[in-house]
């Protein structure tokens, strides 16, 4: 008999391997796409009798967001406030009244922006370091800390300053947030989780206008310390509730530990589920982040700007940068709004209420609409109405009765809720979808922080449309943001790809392969049958057929 030996194979790489090591990379992709199969045709109530553990992990982590919507919603309103605007504003000579100036209006919004910019990069860099889990439970801590300063501010330039402190871990939950929710659930479950995180803002909001509707009466000191001291309410429970979360497994495989990925795997799922193979999930994530680093893909800011990245930089900024320009600064103003339009503070308050309930209900139904529609086609579609009806709250401006007055504010809870049906949830869906896995906390970060900036001019440019003490334009305020929601549905029609039913792995090869945004729906992939780069799939075949021929070759 002859004897048969098995070689061991020489790389142009000059290192050596096996046939049986190659063997196992073919599994591994053939476990992969068992998983990415099985993730395709999961129904969403097997993801959530499957994943309930990741359901119930994500939606504490979001909820740290309910502090951030209550605060910048408490500004706003807190301006209608007349305790408030005594000890933190000015005699007005014209009216008679005390207020707080456009410019330390700009300063306290703006204070809050700038420390969130700052917590974004600080968040970006932990994040990858740490994980989300340790950098939520960090910033939680220095929210209880800087509330302090908030609650004790003697005058407006201590509040600049408790806002801005406030600000950093705000920053640090915006970034760690949406990349959580997407990356420790499956393709079905991750538009509701990122999603539920505007319904988290919205709840914040609703919680802000009913704490001012209380204290509005009062005229002393507790008028605005009670609503500050509130903020004290969220981070404690949510601390207790972190420390036993699991980390992201995509994180654990970025780092290249495997058995700690599949030990969250396991605590994000449950057992004795029908169909669900942990290592097939498992070798799906190291696939993507394979194909990934074949792509180019780094972990560094500077990569979010080469190559295929650039674009998906240039497009999740972008859907950001829309949700400032697109009128919503309007919602987070609506007390103030209406008592610059004629409306007694009390009952502002109690529409305000109306609108962020409303907010609530339309970011429920949006979980109906996000199954059944396209993200592209339901952001396009509510920058569109939300142009109109920006317009006709310009066109009410002109009325001088008190009937105009309700019907403006009638119009903007109309708007809150076709924002909160469409574009508010739909953005936490796409810029975690559309960023890469590798990239996701960095290119959050930017965006987020582009977000931010663009928030800047944005609050500079409402305080002075609205306030009685700068230009005073009322309701035609309406007018400017039509303009800027206009040129931001042009972008939006032109350049938001949709990326609806695609696997993280699909997604790559798309934006790869170029296709035009319009095009992305449509569009045929296989992530296993094109594998892009290095052409994995095929260079493996190859190396099979060398080890039969050199298997042959050693027959004596």
């Amino acid at each position: 008999m002859a004897e048969q030996k098995q070689v061991p194979l020489s790389h142009d790489d000059g290192h050596m391997d096996t046939a049986p090591h190659r063997h196992d990379a073919i599994m591994n992709e053939s476990e992969a796409k068992q998983a990415s199969d099985e993730e395709h045709t999961m129904s969403l109530m097997k993801a959530i009798k499957l994943y309930p553990k990741a359901i119930g992990w994500s939606v504490l982590l979001s909820s740290t967001l309910i502090m951030e919507g209550y605060d910048l919603a408490l500004l706003g309103s807190l301006y209608a406030s007349p305790a408030f605007n005594q000890k933190y504003g000015d005699l007005n000579p014209n009216t008679g009244k005390y207020a707080v100036s456009a410019a330390w209006q700009s300063g306290l919004s703006n204070g809050a922006r700038a420390g969130e910019i700052f917590g974004l990069i600080l968040a970006g860099w932990m994040s990858d370091r740490y994980g989300y889990k340790m950098t939520t439970i960090g910033s939680l801590i220095l929210m209880i800390c800087f509330v302090f300063v908030l609650f004790f501010a003697p005058n407006v330039q201590v509040l600049v300053v408790g806002e801005i402190l406030c600000g950093i871990p705000w920053g640090a939950f915006q970034s760690v947030t949406p990349a959580y929710a997407s990356e420790v659930a499956p393709m079905v479950l991750r538009p509701y989780l990122t999603t539920f995180i505007n319904m988290c803002w919205v709840i914040g909001q609703f919680f802000a206008a009913a704490v001012n509707k209380g204290s509005v009466g009062r005229t002393d000191e507790w008028a605005y310390r009670i609503p500050f001291g509130v903020q004290w309410v969220w981070p404690i429970p949510i601390l207790i509730g972190l420390v036993f979360a699991p980390e992201s497994p995509w994180w654990y495989v970025r780092h290249g530990n495997r058995e700690a990925a599949k030990k969250s795997l396991l605590r994000l799922t449950s057992r004795n589920q029908p169909g669900f193979n942990v290592e097939n999930t498992l070798a799906m994530i190291e696939h993507t982040n394979e194909l990934e680093k074949e792509l180019k893909a780094g972990v560094r800011f500077r990569d979010c700007f080469k190559g295929i990245d650039l674009r998906r930089t240039e497009i999740v900024v972008g859907i950001w940068l829309v949700q400032t320009l697109g009128g919503q600064n309007l919602m987070g103003y609506f007390a103030y709004f209406l008592v610059q339009a004629g409306l007694d503070a009390s009952n502002s308050f109690s529409l305000s209420m109306a609108q962020y309930a409303l907010g609530i209900v339309g970011t429920a139904g949006s979980w109906l609409l996000i199954s059944r529609v396209g993200r592209r086609t339901i952001h396009f579609s509510g920058l569109c109405i939300q142009f109109l009806l920006l317009i006709i709250v310009g066109c009410l401006s002109f009325g001088t009765t008190k009937a105009s007055v309700w019907a403006i504010g009638g119009m903007l809870i109309a708007f809150t809720f076709v924002y909160d049906f469409t574009v508010g949830p739909v953005t936490y869906s796409l810029i975690s979808e559309l960023s890469s896995t590798r990239l996701k906390a960095k290119t959050i970060v930017l965006a987020r922080a582009a977000y931010n900036a663009s928030n800047i001019f944005v609050n500079v440019m409402t305080n002075y449309q609205l306030s009685a003490t700068a230009w005073n334009w009322g309701a035609r305020t309406a007018f400017f943001w039509a303009g800027t929601c206009l040129l931001s549905t042009v972008w939006v029609f032109f350049r938001l790809p949709e990326p609806k039913g695609r696997t993280y792995a699909e997604l790559d090869l798309l934006f790869e392969k170029r296709v035009p945004a319009r095009k992305f729906a449509r569009t045929e992939i296989d992530a296993f049958a094109h594998s892009s780069g290095s052409d994995l799939g095929k260079r493996l075949s190859a190396d099979d057929e060398q080890v039969e021929h050199r298997k042959s070759a050693t027959h004596v």
